[in-house]
């Protein structure tokens, strides 16, 4: 067949997949398979290429993944409070003498009681002022089961407010474009680029770029030395956590580790001890004290640091704590009961283990780009 009949046949096979539903596109394995080397070199906001118009039609969603439901059970049954950051004085009846204080500090209480108009019972029995509390609601934000070992690559998108993409890597946000991402968002990433800075860019659409700094990527990695089973990998530069079965991905989220002095260590740990509820305490006296109630779905691995659902901020995919691995509530008891699934004594040594890792710098761009 000489060239120019091949250059004949590639185009009439092009025409036709274009004209193809995408549901029939799909079939058409693997010329137009996912593949994030298609749209490379489509990085100048100008009209794309066939195979890559192709592949993004036939991958329009992240389908490859699944919200977790939230955990109603726990957010149902407790009430969280913030207390301070003042010295909170405690009463041992609702309008009785004072019996003591919850020192000044980052503090949280769980309610027992809220019958009474203006005192509010706490875990432990004491009563405090309704006036000098603030009804506290948990994120509602849930990561996703991945249905496909991470074939398809993906991030969270994390900025706080709405923000609208960019036409082409490094180029200005376009409000007048019409795309805009949500907070928590799931987006495919089609094509990765690189600015001047060395900042990664990622195509989520049909020229439709976003700067790194406004999302945070799932990446599959190896499994380390030694680890069978079910194990969870952290990454502090993306913020973000998998679990794994052996060297299959099942579970993404975004995570908020420790925020310096209190960096979450990296290394390989094993997960020693499991408490479905435990208060948590730190710091007292000093400006950057804390005192949690009811922190649920507990799973300590270095030490005192652990895992664990955090129902006082919604700041995931940031840094945020005193060193431990924050998780939404749902989060939390979605890891919690994946780790022990079919146990019925969660107290014997079931061996899970937490990868605490990094790809790269926090808040610098990629060391390689790559």
């Amino acid at each position: 067949m000489t060239q120019t009949r091949i250059t004949v046949v590639i185009a009439v096979l092009f025409m036709l997949a274009a004209a193809m539903p995408v549901a029939a596109q799909q079939f058409t394995q693997p010329i137009f398979s996912y593949d994030p080397t298609v749209c490379a070199d489509d990085n100048d906001g100008g009209e794309l290429s066939a195979r890559c118009r192709l592949m993004i039609e036939a991958y329009p969603t992240p389908g490859n993944v699944e919200q977790i439901p939230l955990d109603t059970s726990t957010l149902s049954f407790y009430s969280f409070w913030q207390v301070g950051p003042g010295a909170t004085p405690l009463y041992g009846a609702p309008g009785g003498p004072v019996v003591g204080d919850i020192p000044a500090g980052y503090n949280f209480v769980t309610a027992t009681d809220l019958t009474n108009n203006e005192f509010i019972q706490i875990q432990g029995g004491q009563w405090v002022r309704r006036s000098d509390a603030v009804y506290t609601v948990p994120s509602n934000f849930t990561g996703v089961e991945i249905n496909d070992g991470l074939e398809h690559e993906f991030a969270f998108v994390l900025d706080l407010s709405r923000i609208a993409v960019s036409r082409y890597p490094g180029g200005p946000r376009d409000n007048e474009y019409g795309r805009f991402l949500e907070r928590y968002e799931v987006v495919t990433i089609y094509a990765t680029a690189f600015d001047d800075e060395g900042w990664r860019w990622y195509m989520i659409g049909p020229n439709e770029w976003v700067k790194q700094t406004f999302v945070s990527k799932v990446s599959k990695i190896e499994r380390p030395e030694g680890v069978t089973g079910r194990w969870v990998a952290v990454d502090l530069y993306e913020q973000t956590m998998v679990a794994y079965e052996d060297d299959t991905p099942v579970f993404a989220t975004l995570i908020a580790s420790g925020l310096p002095p209190y960096d979450t260590n990296e290394g390989l740990f094993e997960v020693w001890a499991r408490l479905p509820v435990d208060p948590m305490s730190g710091a007292t006296g000093a400006p950057e004290a804390y005192a949690l109630q009811s922190v649920p779905h507990v799973m300590y691995f270095d030490g005192g640091i652990s895992l664990h659902g955090s129902y006082w901020h919604d700041y995931f995919g940031y840094r945020q704590s005193h060193g431990c691995v924050n998780l939404t509530v749902s989060d939390a008891s979605w890891v919690y009961s994946w780790m022990t699934d079919g146990v019925e004594d969660r107290d014997i040594n079931i061996k899970n283990y937490v990868y605490v890792h990094s790809t790269g710098v926090y808040g610098e761009p990629p060391l390689t780009q790559s």
